[in-house]
């Protein structure tokens, strides 16, 4: 990996685009203080390189060239090591309106800062030393966080859970692959050796651990995507109700006129915890409108690349409940989905049986878009479906993104084919090969052995200014 280069600093706004009450203007790298004092004057006269650290300081950020006024600010001072970033940092609290903070950053510029690209505080603190790759990516989770679950999990994650896990795993690996080097280089010294009974125990408890890891990576993902879920049924089923009932608005407009929603509408959304990717979808029927048709087409096609399908039927129409045709049909293209079956309207009827249609063991729940009775049970029944026992974002470590989960796929696969070489007797150099690229595919993870260009690549989907 490329070095970074020490001697830039870099300035961004760190805070949202837009007005508001506070804006911040970020300054960190080696010249920090100095830029700062360059564009700062306290009541006092005093030079922030005389302050201490982590203080706050009253004043005004002024131009350089004319000591006009641009804005009375705070300025809170950190310096190094104790930061972010892990170098000098100093952040500008202004006034909160787009032109002041723009403003204020063209005038840190024009003191010799350089503008930070996307991800860049956050690639700093990283490469000196402050968070591994895993905690970075934390940080863009929590910020895209969208449900109490995935807020949780991005923190424990920013913690360094996973960090300390692969971390821990990689020890135990360089530790053996350490000593066979050892037995092979220099046999003719007195070195513990490394017996195939050995390699065979340790391995395999290296398997054990990222093999739990690796049985929770669709779910962290998840609790990070959310969970797809498709909302199918009839017209006029209250398919659009369910999904305003979830949303907590009018999102979706609700008729009585069936076709209404002619259109895919996603939304993210947090159902008491538990995130979804909710899609609302077209009346599924025979229609000659062309349109109408289009938007029955494309709810198919929603539901064939979901992780969960809501199935609606209409408790005040009997037709709807009893149709064994339909039933038949729609269970045969849900036999390889997770489903559960939403009987809606249950505010219009008393009857609470089994369709005889539907068989015993199908997952039903009986609910009522429009009075909000059953959405407890049906995020109950959805966090048993998706992350029953896999993810408790405050006990354990996990994966929580394709990237991390392909090098731990890759990491798994070279374990086994080592513990199956050692349970063969090969050389012990054969061996190790397959040591060395778990090693590799697990510090992908960290960020230890990713090459410097993909570590840009992903800082470059970060936002400006963190």
């Amino acid at each position: 990996m490329e070095l970074y280069d020490q001697d830039r600093t870099i300035a961004a706004i760190a805070t949202a685009p837009g007005t508001g009450g506070i804006g911040i203007v970020r300054i960190s790298g080696p010249k920090a203080v100095e830029i700062a004092d360059a564009v700062f004057r306290k009541p006092s006269g005093k030079k922030l390189a005389s302050a201490k650290t982590h203080t706050i300081h009253y004043g005004h950020v002024v131009d350089p060239a004319s000591d006009a006024m641009i804005d009375q600010v705070l300025v809170m001072l950190m310096r190094a090591p104790h930061t972010y970033t892990g170098a000098d940092t100093v952040e500008i609290q202004c006034h909160g309106g787009p032109f002041v903070e723009q403003k204020i950053l063209e005038t840190v510029v024009s003191a010799g800062a350089a503008p930070a690209d996307r991800g860049e505080f956050s690639k700093q603190a990283f490469l000196n030393g402050k968070m591994d790759l895993s905690q970075a990516e934390a940080v863009m989770d929590l910020i895209a966080a969208t449900s109490e679950m995935s807020r949780r999990a991005s923190i424990e994650q920013l913690a360094g859970r996973l960090a300390q896990e692969i971390e821990n795993q990689c020890s135990l690996l360089l530790d053996l692959t350490t000593l066979i080097e050892a037995n092979i280089d220099y046999p003719e010294y007195d070195i513990e050796e490394v017996t195939y009974e050995r390699l065979i125990r340790e391995v395999s408890k290296v398997l054990e651990g990222l093999r739990e890891l690796y049985r929770t990576s669709d779910s962290g993902i998840r609790m990070h995507q959310g969970v797809k879920t498709v909302i199918l049924g009839r017209p006029n089923v209250g398919k659009s109700s369910l999904m305003n009932r979830i949303l907590g608005k009018e999102r979706a407009i609700v008729t009585d006129i069936a076709g209404t929603t002619r259109d895919v509408i996603e939304e993210n959304v947090d159902l008491d915890g538990v995130p979804l990717r909710l899609i609302d979808t077209a009346g599924l029927r025979q229609t000659s409108d062309a349109v109408e048709k289009i938007g029955v087409d494309l709810a198919r096609k929603a539901a064939e690349g979901a992780d969960l399908v809501l199935w609606i039927l209409d408790a005040s129409v009997p037709e709807d409940l009893d149709s064994s045709a339909e039933a038949a049909e729609m269970l045969d293209f849900l036999k390889e989905k997770q489903y559960i079956i939403l009987i809606n309207k249950n505010d219009l009827t008393d009857a609470r049986v089994r369709p005889a249609a539907i068989p015993a063991e199908a997952p039903l729940l009986w609910i009522s878009a429009r009075t909000g009775d059953g959405m407890q049970e049906l995020s109950a029944k959805i966090r048993e479906m998706f992350f029953r026992g896999a993810i408790q974002a405050d006990s354990q470590p996990m994966i929580t993104n394709v990237r991390q989960k392909d090098a731990l796929r890759r990491a798994l696969e070279a374990l086994e084919s080592a513990l199956e070489a050692a349970k063969s007797n090969l050389p012990e150099d054969v061996i190790m090969i397959d040591l060395t690229n778990a090693y590799d595919a697990l510090g992908e993870i960290s960020g230890k052995t990713l090459k410097s260009d993909v570590i840009d690549e992903i800082f470059k989907r970060f936002c400006l200014g963190k």
